[in-house]
Formats: structure tokens, C-alpha cells, sequence
């Protein structure tokens, strides 16, 4: 029986709160820490385990065993960077395999990654330069970064490439860019996901899930 994945996720402000929460929907167990109760204890009702304690407490924090647990996610909001930082070097130092930490702003995510975070997310910078991209590109309905230079891009098919095959229309050597699946609509009006073959004809109204640079991504959107 394959054994679940462990995180701990300190900071339970809005976002600390919604990733403990989401991580334990995809079967991680979570253990979430906050130093305020009415957090805890809004925690403790959808994850496997709330704590009530102070995280730059080296002895407390100790206590929860970094070092054995899969993930370590510092999720302490802008109004304490200066906790957050010193938490990301405790884990550090209690050998945490895997510590994700969240930045406020350049200068702290650099400093982050000095005292040990392995990954560094700004949360707030993240969506909006997401839901800039789909303000701004009429096709574009969301954009999954998956690295610095890539992302995963959902685009309206354009209509200059529907009724035509994926062999026919060389996306990766034209446009730089790979279909992975489509989300394909009913009659009913739900839709179903298609993992495309080379002669699949794209059909009006597909959704197409496109792993490419982001640059990429936007040209083909602009195919209109």
C-alpha cells in the first residue's frame, strides 16, 4: 500500500490556509501550524493535523520533525518576513528534504534562498502576471508556469486551425510549441479531455493545453 506524503505548512493566512487544504484533496497529510488559535482551529476541521505553536521556537519546531516529512512549506504572509526567514534556516539546519518558502518581494525571496529554501513562490506576483496574460490575449484562459522558461497555456483554438490535423499544421516546428490534450465540448454542454493523435482534426470551440514558452504561447493565440 503506497504510503502518503507529509507536509508541514506554516502560516495559516489565506493562502497558507487554501494550500493545507488543497494538499490534503490530493492525499498529502497535512500537518499546519499557526502561532494564532482561530487559525488552528480552522485548520484543524480539513487537515490531519493543526498545532498552535511559534515556528521560531528552534526546540518546538523540532519537535514536528522536518527532516522526516516529504514537504516544508513556509507560508508566513508579508507581515512577518523577517519569521519567515528565519524559519526557511531552521528547517534548513533540521535537514527538511524539501523546503518551499513564499516571498513578498525580490529581495526577500533572494534572501530566502541564501538560508535554504529549495523553491521559492510570490503567490500574489503569480497570478497576476497569469490573469495579465489571459486579460491581455483574447484566446489565453489560463496560464500553469512548470519552470522558468515554460508554462502550460490553455488557448481557445484559433480559428485559422480548426478543420485541420496536428500533422498538417507542424505546431512544433512552426509555432515552437506542443499539444498535450484537448478539452473537447458535448452535446450536453460538458466537456471531456482528448489526448490528441497526429491526425486528429481540431475542432471549433476545443480548448488546447500547450506546453511551450510563454512568448509561443501567446503567437499561436494571436492566430485569429
Amino acid at each position: 500500500m503506497k504510503q502518503s506524503r507529509q507536509a508541514l505548512v506554516i502560516g495559516l493566512g489565506q493562502f497558507g490556509l487554501a494550500l493545507a487544504r488543497a494538499l490534503e484533496e490530493n492525499d498529502v497529510e497535512v500537518v499546519a501550524i499557526d502561532l494564532q488559535a482561530d487559525r488552528v482551529a480552522l485548520a484543524a476541521e480539513r487537515t490531519t493535523e493543526a498545532v498552535q505553536l511559534d515556528a521560531m521556537d528552534e526546540e518546538q519546531l523540532q519537535r514536528l520533525a522536518p527532516a522526516s516529512r516529504d514537504l516544508a512549506i513556509v507560508a508566513i504572509g508579508d507581515d512577518s518576513r523577517e519569521s519567515s526567514i528565519i524559519v526557511t534556516a531552521l528547517l534548513r539546519q533540521m535537514g527538511a528534504p524539501r523546503i518551499i518558502a513564499r516571498a513578498t518581494e525580490p529581495l526577500h525571496e533572494r534572501i530566502l534562498r541564501l538560508v535554504g529554501a529549495h523553491e521559492v513562490v510570490n503567490p500574489e506576483r503569480n497570478f497576476g502576471e497569469r490573469l495579465a496574460a489571459r486579460l491581455a490575449y483574447q484566446g489565453i484562459l489560463g496560464v500553469l508556469p512548470i519552470g522558468e522558461d515554460l508554462a502550460v497555456t490553455e488557448i481557445t483554438a484559433p480559428p485559422q486551425l480548426v478543420g485541420r490535423s496536428l500533422r498538417e499544421l507542424e505546431l512544433p516546428r512552426r509555432f515552437e510549441v506542443n499539444i498535450v490534450a484537448m478539452r473537447r465540448r458535448r452535446g450536453s454542454g460538458d466537456s471531456r479531455l482528448v489526448m490528441p493523435r497526429a491526425d486528429e482534426l481540431i475542432e471549433d470551440g476545443d480548448v488546447l493545453l500547450v506546453i511551450s514558452t510563454p512568448a509561443a504561447a501567446r503567437a499561436l493565440a494571436d492566430r485569429r
